[in-house]
């Protein structure tokens, strides 16, 4: 059996069994659960203001989601490596003709279709759904924008919780460190600044450029400076990025960094994967 054999049986074993776990019905019902309350927002709004378009809904939901996907990706990944260990599944699978690496790339492309394909689906949904209704051209550089950060960001955390997992000895622990980096990232990133500005008296221009740091934050802004880069909409550490780099090149940031971010994860994950035991 050739590599890229190994690596296709191994990647539908992983995509199979994600597939049947509770993993994707976790992130359909948080997807359609975000998208369904900005609908239902957006409705009750039209009645009356009128119906004002289909930008404004994909916007409050990939905006909401910048702060969901995070968690999805986390859920889906932190228990991969540990629960392999701990089961026993690692001495079953490679008792058979496959690399460690190779079933860690199985278990990335799985979990990104898990993470990210419920969410693409709903986007390019509404995107069709925008042009058989007339929206406004706005709507389709929205939706690209809105895909190319959230994939950004759901491929940072599915790293930083594969990474999460090869370090934890139980579940439990891989838990634990995932729930940590999900607040860090979604909340407590800006109080820890915020208590480095007054205890170390740091430049505000030291203060967001650690805050762009946060790929959750950076995500934030790449997908609100195209459009509306105003203080009161993104916020001083947004306005900040957006004034000082213009949109395309904060895009760039919102994107590119999440993706570094990831692929380091990743292959400390691997790294560490390659050097551990087989059991715990």
């Amino acid at each position: 059996m050739s590599v890229a054999d190994r690596q296709n049986a191994l990647f539908r074993l992983e995509l199979a069994d994600a597939l049947r776990s509770r993993w994707m019905v976790f992130t359909v019902a948080v997807y359609g659960a975000v998208f369904a309350a900005f609908i239902w927002l957006g409705l009750r709004e039209s009645t009356v203001l009128g119906f004002t378009g289909l930008s404004r809904v994909v916007l409050n939901v990939a905006n909401a989601v910048v702060i969901a996907v995070p968690l999805v990706a986390l859920v889906a990944s932190s228990q991969t490596v540990v629960r392999a260990r701990t089961s026993g599944f690692f001495e079953l699978i490679l008792a058979q003709p496959c690399r460690r690496q190779d079933w860690l790339m199985a278990v990335i492309g799985s979990r990104v279709i898990v993470v990210l394909g419920p969410l693409v689906v709903i986007l390019l949904a509404t995107l069709v759904a925008g042009r058989i209704v007339g929206s406004e051209s706005t709507l389709t550089p929205l939706v690209l924008r809105s895909l190319a950060v959230t994939t950004g960001l759901g491929w940072a955390f599915l790293g930083i919780g594969l990474l999460a997992s090869s370090i934890a000895r139980t579940p439990e622990r891989a838990t634990i460190y995932a729930l940590l980096a999900w607040m860090v990232g979604a909340a407590l990133h800006d109080f820890a600044l915020i208590g480095a500005l007054l205890r170390f008296r740091l430049a505000p221009e030291a203060v967001f450029a650690l805050a762009a740091l946060n790929p959750v934050e950076a995500a934030r802004v790449a997908l609100l400076s195209g459009v509306d880069a105003e203080l009161g909409v993104l916020g001083p550490v947004g306005f900040w990025l957006a004034n000082s780099f213009g949109p395309k090149l904060t895009l760039l940031v919102g994107v590119g960094w999440p993706v570094l971010l990831g692929t380091l994860c990743m292959m400390l994950a691997a790294r560490r994967l390659s050097k551990a035991d087989l059991v715990a």
